[in-house]
C-alpha cells in the first residue's frame, strides 16, 4: 500500500513540475517576441507590400487573399471588384499603411469611419476605392472594393 501511495505522489508531482514548465514556456515565449507597432506594419526581408489585381492599390505583405470571397471584372478599359484579404495585422498600422499608399498612387481621401470596423473612401478621376477593415476575431479582415464611376467624376453618388 505505502509504495501505491508514493508511486501517486510522485506522479502527482512529476505532472505538476510539466505544467508550471509548460505555463512557464508559454509566459516566456509571448514576452519575447516584440508588440506590434502603432505607426507601422513590421518590415523584414520578406515584407515587401504587393499589387493583386487592381495596379495602383498596394496591399501590405501581411495579408492573405481570400479567393472565395474575391471577385475581379476586368475589361480593356478598366478593372473592378472586391479583394478580400485577412493577417494578423495591428488595425491602426493596417489604417496607416493605407492611408499613405493610397496617397502615392494618387488616389484622393474623401472620408474615413473609424469605429468596430473601419472604413476609408478614396476616390480618382473615374473610380472609387472603399477599403474596410474589421476584426475577424484572430485576424483583421480587409476588403478592397474598387467601382468606376458613372457618367464621369463626379458621378457614382445618388443626387
Amino acid at each position: 500500500m505505502r509504495v501505491m501511495t508514493r508511486c501517486r505522489y510522485t506522479s502527482g508531482l512529476l505532472l505538476l513540475l510539466l505544467l508550471v514548465a509548460w505555463i512557464g514556456g508559454c509566459a516566456s515565449s509571448s514576452s519575447n517576441s516584440p508588440p506590434p507597432s502603432q505607426t507601422t506594419l513590421r518590415k523584414d526581408a520578406s515584407s515587401i507590400p504587393t499589387y493583386y489585381d487592381f495596379g495602383d492599390v498596394m496591399i501590405p505583405s501581411e495579408l492573405s487573399l481570400v479567393r472565395k470571397e474575391s471577385f475581379v471584372y476586368a475589361t480593356s478599359g478598366t478593372t473592378a471588384g472586391v479583394l478580400t484579404l485577412k493577417g494578423r495585422v495591428d488595425r491602426d498600422s493596417l489604417i496607416t499603411f493605407f492611408e499613405n499608399n493610397m496617397a502615392k498612387d494618387n488616389w484622393r481621401m474623401i472620408s474615413s469611419f473609424r469605429a468596430p470596423k473601419a472604413i476609408l473612401l478614396f476616390q480618382k478621376d473615374n473610380r472609387w476605392c472603399i477599403i474596410s477593415i474589421e476584426d475577424d476575431f484572430w485576424n483583421e479582415l480587409v476588403k478592397v472594393w474598387v467601382a468606376p464611376t458613372i457618367n464621369g467624376a463626379g458621378g457614382g453618388l445618388m443626387k
